[in-house]
Protein backbone atom coordinates (compact mmCIF):
# COMPACT_ATOMS: atom_id res chain seq x y z
CA UNK A 1 0.00 0.00 0.00
CA UNK A 2 1.87 3.28 -1.17
CA UNK A 3 1.92 6.21 1.83
CA UNK A 4 2.44 9.62 0.57
CA UNK A 5 4.35 12.14 2.89
CA UNK A 6 3.75 15.75 2.68
CA UNK A 7 5.56 18.99 4.13
CA UNK A 8 3.65 21.37 6.73
CA UNK A 9 2.73 23.44 3.41
CA UNK A 10 2.12 20.68 0.94
CA UNK A 11 4.27 21.97 -1.91
CA UNK A 12 6.66 18.44 -0.83
CA UNK A 13 5.00 15.43 -1.62
CA UNK A 14 7.16 11.75 -1.92
CA UNK A 15 5.36 8.89 -2.47
CA UNK A 16 6.86 5.65 -0.63
CA UNK A 17 6.02 2.44 -1.51
CA UNK A 18 4.95 0.78 1.54
CA UNK A 19 5.56 0.70 5.15
CA UNK A 20 9.39 1.60 6.32
CA UNK A 21 10.48 -1.88 7.48
CA UNK A 22 13.06 -0.40 10.29
CA UNK A 23 12.89 2.87 11.34
CA UNK A 24 15.78 4.91 13.85
CA UNK A 25 15.65 7.80 15.91
CA UNK A 26 19.14 9.49 16.74
CA UNK A 27 19.82 11.64 19.16
CA UNK A 28 23.07 13.54 17.28
CA UNK A 29 23.19 16.66 16.92
CA UNK A 30 21.64 17.58 14.20
CA UNK A 31 18.72 14.62 14.57
CA UNK A 32 18.09 15.51 17.57
CA UNK A 33 17.34 18.91 17.31
CA UNK A 34 14.93 18.45 14.00
CA UNK A 35 13.13 15.76 15.89
CA UNK A 36 12.63 13.44 12.80
CA UNK A 37 12.01 9.64 13.16
CA UNK A 38 13.58 7.92 9.95
CA UNK A 39 12.11 4.95 7.99
CA UNK A 40 14.94 3.86 5.45
CA UNK A 41 14.75 2.77 1.70
CA UNK A 42 16.85 1.71 -0.71
CA UNK A 43 17.63 4.23 -3.83
CA UNK A 44 14.67 4.20 -6.72
CA UNK A 45 12.07 2.94 -3.82
CA UNK A 46 11.17 6.74 -3.21
CA UNK A 47 8.85 9.35 -5.39
CA UNK A 48 9.33 12.63 -5.15
CA UNK A 49 6.29 13.95 -6.58
CA UNK A 50 6.62 17.66 -6.17
CA UNK A 51 9.84 19.43 -4.24
CA UNK A 52 9.65 23.00 -4.86
CA UNK A 53 12.75 25.29 -4.34
CA UNK A 54 14.48 22.02 -2.31
CA UNK A 55 17.25 23.32 0.18
CA UNK A 56 20.13 20.91 1.03
CA UNK A 57 22.29 20.79 4.02
CA UNK A 58 24.78 18.44 4.26
CA UNK A 59 26.80 18.79 8.14
CA UNK A 60 28.78 16.06 7.40
CA UNK A 61 29.94 16.63 3.79
CA UNK A 62 28.10 13.03 3.14
CA UNK A 63 24.72 12.89 4.45
CA UNK A 64 22.43 15.21 2.71
CA UNK A 65 19.34 16.48 4.25
CA UNK A 66 16.35 17.66 2.47
CA UNK A 67 14.02 20.48 3.10
CA UNK A 68 11.06 22.14 1.62
CA UNK A 69 11.97 25.34 0.60
CA UNK A 70 8.73 27.01 1.26
CA UNK A 71 7.65 25.76 4.91
CA UNK A 72 11.56 24.65 5.76
CA UNK A 73 10.22 20.64 6.68
CA UNK A 74 12.83 18.32 7.43
CA UNK A 75 11.69 15.45 4.32
CA UNK A 76 14.37 13.39 3.65
CA UNK A 77 17.90 12.74 3.18
CA UNK A 78 20.30 10.37 1.28
CA UNK A 79 23.66 9.43 2.75
CA UNK A 80 25.93 5.99 2.82
CA UNK A 81 24.31 3.26 4.05
CA UNK A 82 26.54 3.82 7.35
CA UNK A 83 24.29 0.59 8.42
CA UNK A 84 25.61 -1.94 6.17
CA UNK A 85 28.87 -1.95 7.48
CA UNK A 86 28.90 -0.40 11.16
CA UNK A 87 26.61 -1.22 13.69
CA UNK A 88 24.22 1.19 15.83
CA UNK A 89 26.62 1.54 18.39
CA UNK A 90 29.47 2.74 15.85
CA UNK A 91 31.33 -0.15 15.96
CA UNK A 92 32.97 -1.61 12.49
CA UNK A 93 31.49 -5.12 11.78
CA UNK A 94 33.86 -7.56 11.10
CA UNK A 95 35.77 -7.83 8.07
CA UNK A 96 35.36 -3.60 8.22
CA UNK A 97 38.41 -1.21 9.07
CA UNK A 98 37.20 1.63 10.89
CA UNK A 99 36.81 4.98 9.24
CA UNK A 100 35.58 2.94 6.07
CA UNK A 101 33.14 4.54 3.89
CA UNK A 102 30.18 2.57 3.01
CA UNK A 103 29.59 2.15 -0.83
CA UNK A 104 25.92 1.71 -0.96
CA UNK A 105 23.22 4.67 -0.55
CA UNK A 106 20.33 4.80 1.43
CA UNK A 107 17.14 7.16 1.86
CA UNK A 108 15.38 8.09 4.82
CA UNK A 109 12.05 9.47 5.20
CA UNK A 110 11.04 11.67 7.56
CA UNK A 111 8.11 9.23 8.95
CA UNK A 112 6.54 12.23 10.73
CA UNK A 113 5.61 13.37 7.29
CA UNK A 114 3.08 10.49 6.99
CA UNK A 115 -0.09 11.63 8.47
CA UNK A 116 -1.49 7.93 7.94
CA UNK A 117 1.40 6.82 9.55
CA UNK A 118 0.32 5.60 13.53
CA UNK A 119 4.59 5.87 14.91
CA UNK A 120 3.54 4.01 18.02
CA UNK A 121 2.68 0.64 15.39
CA UNK A 122 6.19 0.63 14.68
CA UNK A 123 9.43 -0.65 16.24
CA UNK A 124 11.74 2.46 16.56
CA UNK A 125 15.25 1.99 17.39
CA UNK A 126 17.07 4.64 19.71
CA UNK A 127 20.68 5.27 18.23
CA UNK A 128 23.11 7.23 20.38
CA UNK A 129 24.55 9.08 17.64
CA UNK A 130 25.52 11.78 20.10
CA UNK A 131 28.24 9.88 21.42
CA UNK A 132 28.75 6.88 18.89
CA UNK A 133 29.37 9.03 15.52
Amino acid sequence: MPLTATCHCGATKIELPHPPEHAMECNCTFCGKTGAVWGYYAPGELRVVSDVEKRTYAPSGVNQHHFCGTCGMQTWGSAPDWGSIYNTDGTPKPGVDPGTLPTAQILGINLRLLDDLDLSTLQIEKVDGRNNW
